[in-house]
């Protein structure tokens, strides 16, 4: 079994797992995907950590004969809802049952990595000497909801009704308390004879100048909002709105943007199969095209590059393409570049393991050696 967390200063499965979701935020996943912590115990010590793109069998055996607690697996090896866990499975589930039975922890990032700042992406973006990369497609941000709450309040009263909704969790954003809006305007209605208005009288038609006051309010505390405006308001029946807002979107998938120079197709794939060790990269189009524009996808490319608007001058840099997305870029005029999908994603990893090891002294995280491409040359 893994080792319990003995003291302060080592550093277990959840001091991990907070480090990597400062890395690839879990809330910057597809919501398809299965991120985070896949098997393990969180207050099991951990003093080495590999990183690698696939838990294959080799690199279970490289796990346990290097005495690594805890690995980082890109791709998640339990994917879909699993009903058992066979030590002799053809499936990946055979080497999280042996990961588990070794006391070793499992973490998957996937694309949550894929979108956040500096992962596969980016990674793939910067070999491509891309300037200043930008997300094709976005995300919301992670975080609590929030809604636009409006009420209409006589001048008079405004600050006494805004002080109470405050109070009651109304107007944080981010480092600034109290916030809010206010707006002169005028306000109309007419009471049944039953009402007992504040303001005129009931069965005549009414005008009355009055502020439009409109803040924030995190979800979980709109009753206690509501409550406390109610309280503070003069008005019988107080005129208000509450509006679900949604959160700004972050960078997500994909990245794009002009290469620091233009450069021949050809040449480019050369470069990158070097840098990279490639072992077969393949290209879409004529190797003289000129390129002057890359959008990247790391792993599979999909409906995420079109999305980009391909035009001439575009080269779509990825793991792994269908042949009717190759045929679709090629009638956009476009051509690609086509690295292998594990190739496209390993380049990430080694900044993944360094900036675990920075952010947690005492541990070791090192790339795993036995995590290799599948293909080969012919």
């Amino acid at each position: 079994m893994a080792e319990k967390k003995a003291s302060s200063k080592y550093v277990c499965v959840s001091d991990i797992c907070a480090a990597m979701e400062k890395i690839a935020p879990l809330g910057l996943a597809q919501d398809w995907d299965n991120v985070g912590l896949l098997a393990g115990d969180p207050a099991a010590v951990v003093r080495r950590v590999l990183v690698c793109v696939d838990l294959t069998a080799d690199v279970v055996v490289e796990v346990v004969k290097r005495k690594a607690q805890m690995v980082v697996a890109y791709h998640p090896p339990l994917f879909k809802p699993v009903s058992r866990l066979n030590a002799a499975s053809q499936g990946t589930d055979a080497h999280v049952f042996a990961c588990i039975a070794k006391g070793v922890a499992i973490y998957s990032p996937h694309t949550a990595l894929d979108a956040a700042d500096g992962g596969t992406n980016d990674g793939l973006a910067g070999l491509c000497h891309v300037k200043n990369p930008a997300s094709i497609e976005f995300v919301d941000s992670p975080g609590p909801c929030e809604c636009k709450m409006v009420v209409f309040v006589p001048p008079a009263e405004v600050d006494a009704v805004a002080e109470a909704m405050f109070a009651a969790g109304a107007g944080h954003i981010g480092q600034y308390s109290r916030c809010g809006f206010r707006l002169a305007g005028q306000g109309t209605f007419l009471g049944s004879a039953e009402t007992n208005p504040t303001v005129g009288q009931a069965g005549r038609f009414e005008r009355v100048d009055e502020i439009r006051l409109e803040t924030v309010v995190p979800e979980a505390r709109v009753a206690d909002v509501v409550g406390a405006m109610r309280a503070k308001h003069s008005y019988e029946e107080p005129a208000f709105d509450i509006y679900p807002l949604r959160r700004p979107p972050v960078g997500g998938m994909g990245r794009c943007g002009a290469l620091d120079r233009p450069v021949q197709l050809g040449s480019l794939a050369a470069a990158l199969k070097r840098g990279l060790q490639a072992e077969c990269v393949q290209i879409v189009g004529d190797s003289r095209t000129t390129v002057s524009r890359a959008i990247c996808a790391a792993g599979a490319a999909g409906g995420t590059v079109f999305k980009t608007g391909l035009r001439n001058g575009d080269v779509v840099v990825t793991g792994e393409m269908r042949h009717h997305d190759a045929l679709a870029v090629l009638r956009h005029g476009a051509c690609a570049i086509v690295l292998g999908h594990w190739t496209s994603e390993r380049p990430a990893l080694q900044s993944v393991a360094n900036r675990l090891a920075a952010s947690l002294p005492g541990l070791i995280a090192e790339l795993s050696t036995a995590d290799r491409e599948p293909f080969a040359a012919a």
